[in-house]
């Protein structure tokens, strides 16, 4: 029995355009993880787009390929999660056709459900819960066995979501003063009045 939450995954489509446009229009969309005890995610309020080969900032800039970022070669609509720090996990989807390697950091969602389980995951209080990449993933127990996972899969996906009241706006991305042309590239989109966007 396909839930109603199931029902209103995203399609293929949505995944294949640039990383800029997906990273605008995931803002809304709920990420939701499938459990064996039942859903679990929330509202994204947070990303970032990473665009590729030219991108000073991505991980595929100059089509650099290694182990760990070859998920961003793969068509728009799988997971890419990497390990960050030795000690966090980031999740990323990825977009545009095969061979683009572009990809959205999903950088803070507002809890919406499971939130007792995504407690318990993480061991803090609410607002400190999900608003950061590594506590996103923390809270969803999301690690390196979701790398190259399709978001249109039972395990992990994205839906519908709903209408966001406030305002949206774009911002230069977080921590990437290395990124010399780039790093001031309006490429983070929040949701402005959100309590959940990363410290």
């Amino acid at each position: 029995m396909i839930s109603s939450l199931e029902s209103e995954r995203l399609d293929k489509g949505f995944y294949m355009k640039d990383a800029v446009s997906v990273a605008k229009n995931l803002l809304g969309k709920y990420l939701i993880k499938n459990t064996d005890k039942g859903f679990i995610g929330g509202m994204i309020v947070e990303t970032e787009a990473y665009m590729g080969p030219q991108d000073d900032a991505a991980h595929s800039y100059n089509l650099r390929k290694t182990k760990r970022n070859e998920a961003m070669y793969e068509e728009g609509g799988a997971a890419y999660v990497y390990f960050i720090y030795g000690m966090h996990y980031c999740l990323n989807i990825v977009t545009n056709k095969r061979d683009i390697p572009q990809a959205v950091l999903i950088r803070a969602i507002e809890p919406r459900f499971g939130i007792d389980i995504m407690l318990k995951n993480r061991n803090t209080d609410l607002i400190n819960l999900t608003n950061g990449p590594a506590k996103l993933c923390g809270a969803l127990n999301i690690d390196l066995s979701y790398n190259k996972v399709s978001l249109l899969s039972d395990r992990l996906f994205i839906t519908q979501g709903e209408e966001i009241k406030g305002d949206v706006t774009s911002t230069k991305r977080i921590n990437i003063e290395y990124a010399k042309g780039y790093k001031d590239k309006p490429w983070r989109f929040i949701v402005k009045n959100s309590k959940f966007l990363s410290k």
